[in-house]
């Protein structure tokens, strides 16, 4: 049987983006227009949320929101290091301090309770993500903000669609952030958004954006520096033309999610992907499985190398920032020695992404299986594998 490459993301494209973008292009307006504004009120009402500002990146966006609130050098949030997107950076690129705290092991979400541990007077915010689509404990991460009086800021770059108490991922937080690179289902190649019930808010994240044309007229530009972190036009046309039919792609993903199930179920000691009591859905960003114990971070290279060979592209899930140079460099002073974060450290060196789109069919999945099994045991003498 002859398969051909498979790789770990491939966006979807159709005729309503060749025709959105298209019209941009024929357009006199590639930047700062119609396009861009219909995609914001489009997805803000897709996310159940007053307001939507389209940004560069979820990182710049997640900078954007700090600075809005007026956080930066002296200040502290409160963050995870665990993560695909790693938008935990933008606290440092606002001057800020990221202040790592550790991971609920089966979530891989920021535990409330860890990050209760890391609160000091000079908490200004808590970074919260829905990890690989998995949404975070919503309910004590916001009791925990609201207890002292701290910002709550949702990173959702990794989520679309998952539910947590029957409210989707990005209606959690103050703010919300989105980021369309790939992997995600709604790709726009780059970009993201925020989002945000705060009628205030909202009019700071949109200045401190960029400087748009009509500012051009206004007297009291220069009192902020603005970001030059906006989304074209023909990006947004992508991202309107993504969203019309991202409900359905989302389903067609499940239908891959399931064929991973059936063909994991013959995986010795695999363990079903971990649903948290309250989430009611999760739409996974990759599909990720957890190497066993016996496994070490230079094995996991090795599988990701196997795999390549055997034309199937995959991934460490996770470069857990708090092991990166910047952050261990003395001039940092943030970083954290290995075991201090020990749930971060342990699904760091073993998660590992498999590839989920819906350019997928059943036999592709069972390929990568069973390819997978052959590298776990080569690599790994026969230890088990848990999802």
């Amino acid at each position: 049987m002859e398969i051909d490459a498979i790789s770990l993301y491939e966006p979807e494209c159709g005729e309503r983006e060749i025709q959105l973008v298209t019209a941009v292009l024929e357009s006199a307006r590639w930047g700062d227009g119609p396009m861009l504004e219909s995609f914001e009120r489009a997805f803000a009402g897709w996310a159940g949320r007053r307001h939507a500002v389209a940004v560069g990146s979820g990182t710049l966006g997640t900078w954007i929101a700090l600075r809005a609130y007026g956080i930066g050098p002296g200040d502290e949030v409160v963050c995870s290091s665990h993560a695909w997107h790693q938008v935990a950076q933008a606290i440092t690129l606002a001057g800020a301090t990221p202040v790592f705290a550790d991971i609920n092991y089966w979530t891989g979400c920021l535990s409330p309770e860890k990050a209760a541990l890391k609160v000091t007077p000079q908490t200004r915010a808590i970074l919260a993500g829905n990890t690989n689509g998995h949404p975070a404990d919503w309910d004590p991460l916001r009791a925990l903000a609201k207890a002292h009086g701290i910002h709550l800021i949702e990173d959702s770059t990794e989520a679309l669609g998952s539910r947590y108490k029957g409210q989707t991922v990005g209606s959690f937080g103050d703010v919300a952030v989105f980021d369309f690179s790939q992997p995600s289902a709604l790709c726009t190649g780059e970009g993201g958004m925020l989002v945000t019930d705060d009628d205030t808010l909202v009019h700071e994240l949109r200045y401190l954006r960029q400087r748009r044309v009509s500012d051009r007229h206004s007297v009291s530009v220069g009192s902020r520096v603005p970001l030059q972190a906006g989304m074209s036009e023909m990006t947004a046309a992508l991202g309107l033309a993504q969203l019309a039919s991202l409900d359905d792609r989302l389903m067609e993903r499940k239908q891959v999610e399931l064929w991973y199930h059936e063909q994991m179920q013959s995986f010795e000691g695999v363990k079903p992907p971990y649903l948290a009591e309250n989430v009611d859905e999760v739409h996974w960003m990759l599909y990720v499985v957890h190497l066993g114990k016996r496994f070490t971070a230079s094995a996991r290279a090795q599988m990701v190398d196997d795999m390549a060979s055997s034309g199937i592209e995959t991934a460490a899930y996770s470069h857990p920032l708090h092991q990166q140079f910047y952050y261990m460099n003395a001039a940092a002073a943030i970083g954290q020695q290995r075991g201090l974060l020990r749930d971060t450290d342990r699904i760091g060196d073993r998660a590992l992404a498999l590839p989920l789109h819906t350019q997928m069919d059943a036999v592709q999945v069972q390929y990568i299986v069973t390819t997978l099994k052959d590298t776990a045991t080569n690599v790994g003498a026969g230890a088990a594998i848990y999802l």
